[in-house]
């Protein structure tokens, strides 16, 4: 395994948005490609590191802060950190920036009405949008969507594997990767962590 620049790879977009869904395809090319990596994903660390945290402002600011602080520890040491919360706040994602600064922002978009439409299989958006949630973001709670990304993907268009696709390119293109090809084909085990459709077997069942 050689040595390789370590950066963090931040996905950011609404709950649905297709930020893990992604994640788990990047997992295993860098796997593929003997790259040190991790996944910080929010459902995780919320339960682990930001355990008793609510979701006010002040509590969402903090868990996005110490989710940035671990990653900055991992990119110094040469690791491709993946970070896949939400995110909704701007000032919180650019103070993670600052902090990193190998730090690539992905957009991940669909819009509320696609998400609550096609992929909420607990009913969280349509609860929220009836009022019977609140503090949902996205829904009664503001959700700031990047101003200068280094790239945006839409998973309303999009296939997963063309988003990861378009995130394998971006990071040639910004010398993070040798080359963009996509180096695992067919299944993909499952994270557990997305609402993605599973084979009986673990893998992620591509709908593409």
């Amino acid at each position: 395994m050689g040595t390789h620049q370590g950066f963090t790879l931040w996905f950011t977009g609404l709950s649905g948005a297709g930020k893990t869904t992604i994640s788990d395809y990047l997992t295993e090319e860098f796997r593929r490609r003997g790259y040190k990596f991790e996944v910080l994903d929010g459902d995780v660390v919320r339960t682990h590191l930001s355990k008793g945290l609510g979701f006010s402002k002040e509590d969402r600011d903090t868990n996005i802060l110490r989710i940035g602080f671990v990653a900055n520890l991992l990119t110094r040491n040469g690791v491709a950190t993946i970070c896949c919360p939400i995110s909704p706040y701007k000032e919180t994602r650019d103070a993670n920036r600052a902090l990193i600064g190998e730090f690539v922002e992905v957009y991940v978009h669909a819009t509320v009405d696609e998400i609550a439409a096609n992929r909420d299989p607990k009913g969280l958006y349509k609860q929220a949008m009836a009022g019977e949630i609140t503090g949902f973001t996205g829904v009664d709670d503001p959700y700031e969507v990047p101003e200068h990304p280094e790239l945006v993907v839409d998973t309303m268009v999009q296939t997963p594997r063309e988003s990861l696709q378009a995130v394998l390119t971006e990071l040639v293109e910004l010398g993070y990767l040798e080359t963009d090809e996509v180096m695992v084909e067919g299944g993909r085990l499952h994270s557990g962590l997305t609402d993605l459709r599973v084979h009986e077997s673990g893998n992620v069942v591509d709908e593409s």
